[in-house]
């Protein structure tokens, strides 16, 4: 029995500069998620596909801002963090593997997706209340 999802069978992740977009079949697509917002999206795909992924990637800078569409659940904004070789002995010779790293705010409001360990605690005059 058939029935007709609401939902794409995509991720696609759009460059926000450009606009330009890759769509990645959402079954070749694994993710994972840390507790501060680090995604790692894991790809395994042909060969030419893998290239064409690399090509998308290849001039985008270290937390250069993208959407991210899962399904067609509507984007998200992530940083671009990396992409990285995830090849694995069990994959046959026309297989490869991709994990792109992207970052996602911890926090709707951006006023508050700031770093905060890591920095000094100085704060301007106008941030000290009397």
């Amino acid at each position: 029995m058939m029935f007709d999802s609401q939902f794409s069978n995509y991720v696609i992740l759009t460059n926000k500069k450009t606009n330009e977009s890759i769509k990645l079949d959402q079954r070749r697509v694994k993710i994972r998620e840390n507790e501060n917002g680090l995604m790692a999206i894991s790809y395994v795909g042909p060969v030419f596909e893998i290239m064409d992924l690399e090509i998308f990637f290849e001039d985008f800078l270290n937390s250069e801002k993208l959407n991210i569409d899962i399904c067609g659940t509507g984007n998200s904004i992530v940083s671009f963090r990396g992409i990285i070789d995830g090849k694995g002995k069990n994959l046959p010779q026309n297989i490869d593997h991709k994990i792109i790293l992207l970052q996602e705010p911890k926090c709707l409001d951006p006023r508050e997706n700031i770093q905060r360990t890591g920095f000094s605690k100085f704060k301007l005059k106008s941030e000290i209340s009397d």
